[in-house]
């Protein structure tokens, strides 16, 4: 359902659906061109997102010199508009040709899990083209379930749905997650559900997040402790080197179970986000940075962001 009136959702898809196909039919050197600008006209174009990313590396990073950090910035706009490049090509991607694009690291972890037989959540993040990685997992044969949020323009929804959904993949929205998701593990096949994004005080807990208290969702947790299936951090990562995504994936985190139900929440909800904390260090330009993401406070606490 719109929640912002027909006029302007018909409007921003009118605006969106021509530039993702100049994307995808361009030649890619012109098009990584127009992604490029795309990305520091973002920085431009919407100065609050700047000043929160700013304000996040600040609370992130306090021991860096501000040089730093304005290069991380500039580097989350870069992997940005690479990520919206591809996303805008997904059509043009197949089993044939998406080694182009990205390849794989640690595919045993995954293969181990998943002959476990217990089903596999893949914990992720909006860390390098999280879109691609599972599109890319869904190409090379092993198609996942999506937890998303549906976007509020029920126009782009749909279109991003269809790209989503190219490579066999399926979606989950987050209304119907626990349920689907028990389902699909029952079946042993693999969920991917995005962890970095700020919770509810009725939804999540709080830990320690870059030395930072950040309010943290309970779910993927909750269900790994009921199910057994293993957790596995998975990420797509951009390689200048190869000029081109490593499909990244982990050894599984373990999860402890004590018989104290509310600790163990805590206890492997803070476990999560320390190994998801360790990979954004290892690669702080392809973290979404734009993101509030210490905005709900413990009680008592003033606004991070006023």
């Amino acid at each position: 359902m719109s929640k912002h009136g027909a006029l302007r959702d018909r409007v921003e898809f009118a605006v969106t659906w021509p530039l993702l196909k100049t994307l995808e039919n361009l030649p890619l050197p012109l098009a990584r061109l127009e992604a490029r600008v795309l990305g520091r006209l973002l920085r431009h174009a919407a100065p609050g997102l700047a000043r929160v990313a700013r304000r996040n590396l600040t609370l992130a990073f306090p021991e860096l010199d501000e040089a730093r950090r304005k290069a991380i910035l500039r580097g989350a706009y870069r992997s940005l508009g690479r990520s919206l490049l591809l996303f805008a090509r997904f059509p043009r991607l197949s089993r044939d040709n998406i080694d182009r694009w990205i390849r794989y690291q640690g595919f045993e972890h995954f293969a181990r899990a998943r002959d476990a037989g217990r089903g596999v959540l893949f914990l992720t993040a909006h860390l390098g083209n999280w879109e691609l990685s599972a599109l890319a997992h869904g190409l090379y044969g092993h198609p996942l379930h999506i937890v998303v949020r549906p976007l509020d323009n029920p126009y782009l929804d749909e279109l991003v749905a269809g790209y989503r959904t190219h490579a066999g993949n399926r979606v989950i929205e987050k209304t119907d997650s626990p349920r689907r998701i028990l389902e699909a593990l029952n079946l042993n096949h693999a969920v991917g559900l995005l962890i970095d994004q700020n919770a509810s005080p009725d939804a999540g807990v709080f830990v320690d997040f870059f030395g930072v208290k950040a309010c943290a969702s309970t779910g993927l947790t909750k269900i790994a402790l009921r199910t057994g299936a293993a957790v596995v951090p998975g990420f797509a990562l951009w390689d200048d080197q190869e000029r081109r995504y490593v499909l990244r994936f982990w050894p599984p985190i373990e999860m402890t179970q004590t018989g104290d139900e509310d600790a163990d929440i805590i206890a492997n909800t803070q476990r999560l986000h320390a190994g998801l904390e360790r990979i954004i260090r290892e690669y702080p330009e392809q973290w979404l940075w734009m993101h509030r993401r210490w905005k709900t406070r413990p009680p008592g606490e003033a606004s991070i962001y006023d």
